[in-house]
């Protein structure tokens, strides 16, 4: 697994031409002052490579890492024990940047590997000539690993640990050993932030009209309105960034360290770059160190790799492990991580954020968290509600006064009320009510949403980048068959009297350390493989002693253990299958020895392609017999001259609903981007098990060799799969598919996948397997780790936008009918039929309930037959507006214009006689207007059930809350006209038989007259 950070560039940091030195020098103090470098704190010299030496100094908290190049004409010897220098390496770096300074000595020692680089560099002459040699001998250098003495000279430490004053002096120049936060807005800030959204504004501004106006039971209502909103919306919204808290949990609170020669327990947020710390099993690790010693030390790396199964480390060995990714090395621990067995002794070389964990807490934090779509809306919403409610309460003003209809003061009370007609008060409560339900709603099947206006954000995801393991994949590993002899035979059918495959799995089980209850799950199924083969593990590697472990890495793709056997040490290996191939010379065939032929290799290869085009994971043993010198020796001189036993073939079965949540997608028009750290044929294979089209397999380390340009037209291509990638590749494949307009939705697991999975629309945290970390950063946790979880997320979440546009109709239709008494009142000059307090009823009462129902509609049939939305698609479009405003409502406000004439009429009033103002009938009028819009809108969220679909087809009683919802709208009518003291404040009063029997009309009409509209729509289609 790459590491976050990238291998660093020497030319980075050069700085100046060579200096060409012509005086004599014979010593560190000659070779300082004929630089002028007097002043540098514990300088020291390492040799670097042949005839080159390294000037070493960590210089306090200030400045920078640079390296100066200095030729020696008189090519002195300056370190004893070696040869003469002929050029020196200046490298000055600050206390607190030692990591990188010592990567950049790993680096500068490989780069200078070859004598032609280093005679290259020697004849240089400007800084431009010396980078033009570096940077083509850096492409294949990779990193050379530095001895454990090497490293203490580098840091200013020694077998004894720093003295106390020293580490108080770099815990000055360096900070404490803790991950820091970026700063952020106080939380009262955040809070308040709730009350000045543009919605909560024009509340307060129409509350504050109200107060002028009068009508203190309408300003304080509306600004109720607004505190409770904001304070539900701060609960729901609030999530503590607790990403970055959460990998400050990984660092241990105490450790043991050794200061002045004496091993005392310290606060591990003291612990400083030299310091020697002491490990053992069960301890987390503080910081990042390289080990001096170890004793059968193995770590679980999950927190920063999401590798989960414990990994081999070992103190330096030789250079020969230039190629192996950072957080690979087996001579490196890194903070977070925790010991499971064994002892070690670590020095430490990064602490805070200088650390691989902190530098995820920093390209975490970089990411910047955007707006979701509903946010960006939301805010377009606003921005119409307010223009039309302006709109119309402004002309109307204007028109009223200007014509000598309306007194000034008449016509500021009318232009409110007009502006409060048209603000649809209920509208946040209802949206943010909505959308906790549909969170609710998604948690009972598995998906938990840790932000409300993400839920939205699902139904428009157009991409979906997941992992293979788990995730589309059982995550179940088993061994299927086995290659032995030229044979491939089923597991199943081992009877265990196969001698040829009982060797095979002896073998494998002595390259192996896991049990048949912990390991990694590979391991786990070839033990109970070799068990079903009629082979005991424990019993075997009780009678075959480890003597030396080579672990796994991906740069050798194998892992060796030399055990010891009756009459001589023997090295078992496993590991990728061609590769393994390479270093064999002889076969096991038929219980002999013999070579391995030309012809062999190509009839393994070829098995071996075949049974990887299944989807099939495979792992080569193979065998040698040691010399004794050869025990504890390098990995290269054991892993060579093998003898081939035979492939392991293991199976993860793809989940069985994968396949129909693909298709789903296709059909959704959701492209699916596998990114998978396995290789390529597998991950291929299981992708055209699930239907997933791939025409095209790029790795990792292909990936990396792109520009964004290149990467970005990659991603155009519609049927791309990655392979043997690393979290940080997931990273920019993420950012690449974001900046083409998709809308993102991507999988995680690991401490290193937080910045993808914040970095994009929608972040999925793995619930089972998943780091905290993880599902901190990311605003989705699937329970199940099932992708058939996600895609039925992304269909609740076309629902839940769907949703929002039934209930916005819905609550804009009742706009219209709030709106035309006003108009009424001036230009027919009849009495107000509806008060501005009886406007908010229906706002904030009769309204809320049924609208809430209509969240919870379940998804129409086809919901996921159709594209993601486009972005373009508003939730309040001139198509809605035209439905909710020009159909919906004008039927309403008629139908409840009628009824309030009805009363008059009722009572004896003819057209041309004078209409009561005030009294009993005028309060029943008023009464039949507002119940006249509530029992419209009755009819009206039957109505807006679905958007094309008759109503009667999804059933006219299947949302059994949209009947809960208007039986609470009629209680709530009820109770507003019969119970006092609310007909007195709103102006109410008791309706007689005949009126209700009118009213009784209003639903059906309004229904009937929605369902006809439908049916035109239908057949215009």
């Amino acid at each position: 697994m790459a590491t976050t950070t990238r291998a660093l560039a020497l030319s980075l940091f050069l700085t100046g031409d060579p200096i060409r030195l012509e005086l004599p020098v014979t010593s560190l103090r000659d070779l300082l002052a004929a630089l002028g470098l007097e002043g540098l704190e514990k300088a020291g010299l390492l040799p670097l490579a042949p005839r080159v030496a390294l000037l070493h100094s960590l210089t306090g908290a200030t400045g920078s890492v640079t390296l100066r190049w200095v030729h020696l004409t008189h090519a002195p010897i300056l370190i004893d024990g070696a040869g003469p220098v002929e050029t020196v390496v200046v490298l000055t770096a600050p206390m607190c940047q030692s990591g990188s300074a010592l990567r950049l000595v790993s680096r500068l020692r490989a780069s200078l590997r070859d004598p032609a680089v280093v005679e290259g560099a020697r004849s240089a002459t400007s800084r431009e000539g010396l980078v033009k040699i570096l940077a083509a001998a850096e492409e294949t250098a990779g990193e050379s690993p530095l001895s454990g003495d090497e490293v203490l000279s580098l840091l200013g430490s020694g077998a004894a640990g720093l003295a106390a004053a020293e580490a108080e002096r770099r815990l000055e120049q360096c900070g404490l050993n803790r991950i820091e936060r970026v700063r952020r807005r106080p939380l009262a800030l955040r809070f308040l932030e709730q009350f000045w959204s543009f919605f909560a504004l024009l509340l307060w501004v129409g509350g504050g009209f109200a107060l002028l106006a009068g009508m203190p039971q309408l300003g304080w209502a509306i600004f109720a309105v607004i505190v409770i909103n904001g304070v539900f919306s701060f609960f729901q919204e609030y999530r503590a960034e607790r990403a970055v808290e959460a990998l400050q949990e990984l660092l241990p609170q105490e450790i043991t360290a050794l200061r002045d020669g004496r091993e005392l327990r310290v606060a591990a947020s003291l612990l400083v770059p030299g310091d020697l710390v002491c490990l053992q099993e069960g301890d987390q690790v503080p910081a990042d160190g390289q080990l001096l010693s170890a004793e059968g030390l193995r770590a679980d790396q999950s927190a920063l790799t999401g590798e989960s199964h414990p990994v081999f480390k070992l103190p330096a060995v030789a250079n020969e492990r230039e190629s192996v990714p950072f957080v690979e090395r087996h001579e490196l621990l890194f903070a977070g991580t925790a010991v499971v067995a064994g002892t070690g002794t670590a020095l430490v070389f990064a602490t805070g954020m200088a650390t691989e964990i902190g530098a995820i807490a920093r390209l975490t934090q970089a990411v910047v968290e955007e707006p979701s779509p509903l946010q960006r809306e939301m805010v377009r919403v606003t921005r119409i509600v307010t223009l039309l409610a302006v709109s119309f309460g402004v002309g109307f003003f204007v028109l009223g006064v200007m014509t000598g209809v309306l007194p000034l003061a008449e016509g500021f009370l009318f232009a409110l009320g007009v502006i409060v007609a048209n603000v649809p008060e209920g509208l946040l409560p209802t949206l943010t009510l909505a959308l906790a339900l549909g969170v609710q709603r998604m948690a009972r099947q598995r998906s938990l949403m840790k932000r409300l206006s993400a839920v939205e954000t699902l139904g428009a995801t157009t991409v979906i980048c997941t992992d293979k393991t788990g995730t589309l994949t059982q995550n179940r590993m088993a061994a299927r068959s086995v290659w032995a002899t030229g044979r491939l035979l089923d597991v199943a059918d081992l009877t265990g009297e196969e001698p040829e495959v009982r060797e095979l799995f002896e073998a494998a089980a002595l390259a192996s350390q896991a049990t048949l209850d912990h390991g990694d799950p590979t391991e786990v199924a070839i033990l109970a493989a070799a068990v079903k083969a009629g082979v005991d593990p424990e019993k075997v590697r009780r009678a075959h002693d480890l003597l030396a472990p080579y672990p796994f890495d991906s740069f050798r793709k194998r892992m060796s253990l030399v055990r010891a056997a009756a009459d001589r040490a023997t090295a078992y290996v496993k590991g990728a299958p061609k590769e393994t191939l390479a270093l064999c010379d002889t076969i096991r065939w038929e219980g002999s020895t013999v070579a391995l032929t030309d012809d062999i290799r190509r009839r393994i290869l070829a098995d071996h392609d075949r049974v990887a085009r299944e989807g099939l994971r495979l792992l080569a043993v193979a065998v040698r017999p040691l010399p004794e010198a050869l025990v504890g020796a390098v990995a290269s001189a054991v892993e060579r001259e093998l003898t081939f036993l035979g492939l392991v073939a293991l199976w993860d079965p793809p989940r069985p609903e994968v396949k129909e949540a693909v298709a789903l997608c296709r059909r959704a028009g959701i492209r699916v981007v596998m990114i998978t750290g396995d290789y390529g044929l597998t991950a291929q294979a299981i992708a055209r098990q699930i239907g997933l089209p791939v025409e095209k397999v790029v790795t990792g380390e292909e990936l990396e060799r792109l520009s964004a340009e290149s990467l970005q037209r990659l991603l155009a291509e519609p049927a791309v799969l990655f392979a043997r990638t690393s979290p940080a590749h997931k990273l920019s494949i993420v950012r690449g598919l974001k900046a083409l307009g998709e809308v993102v939705a991507v999988t995680g697991d690991g401490v290193n996948d937080a910045p993808a999975l914040k970095a994009a629309d929608i972040g999925v945290a793995m619930g089972k397997r998943g780091s905290d970390v993880a599902k901190e950063a990311a605003v989705m946790v699937i329970t199940d780790d099932n992708f058939a979880s996600i895609v039925g997320a992304v269909r609740q979440g076309r629902a839940i936008y769907a949703n929002m546009g039934k209930f916005i109709t819905y609550i804009f239709a009742s706009n219209v009918p709030e709106l035309v008494p006003f108009l009424a009142l001036v230009f027919l000059g009849v009495p107000l039929p509806l008060t501005v307090m009886q406007i908010l009823a229906v706002d904030l009462g009769t309204d809320l309930l049924p609208a809430l129902a209509l969240g919870a509609e379940p998804p129409e049939p086809g919901v996921m037959d159709r594209p993601p939305r486009p972005r373009t698609q508003r939730l309040l479009g001139p198509g809605r507006l035209l439905h909710a405003y020009g159909f919906l409502g004008v039927a309403e406000a008629a139908l409840s214009l009628a009824a309030f004439f009805w009363t008059y009429w009722v009572a004896g009033w003819r057209p041309g006689l004078p209409m009561a103002r005030t009294g009993v009938l005028y309060r029943r009028a008023t009464t039949m207007t507002l119940a006249g819009i509530v029992a419209t809108q009755v009819g009206n969220v039957f109505a807006c059930r679905t958007d094309r679909e008759s109503v009667f087809r999804v059933g006219l009683f299947s949302n059994r809350l949209v009947l809960l919802g208007i039986a609470a709208e009629m209680g709530i009518l009820a109770i507003l006209i019969l119970v006092p003291p609310f007909p007195a404040v709103f102006g109410l009063a008791p309706l007689v038989f005949a009126e209700w029997q009118l009213l009784l009309l209003f639903p059906p009409a309004m229904l009937l007259l929605e369902e006809g509209r439908k049916y035109f729509v239908r057949r215009l289609a």
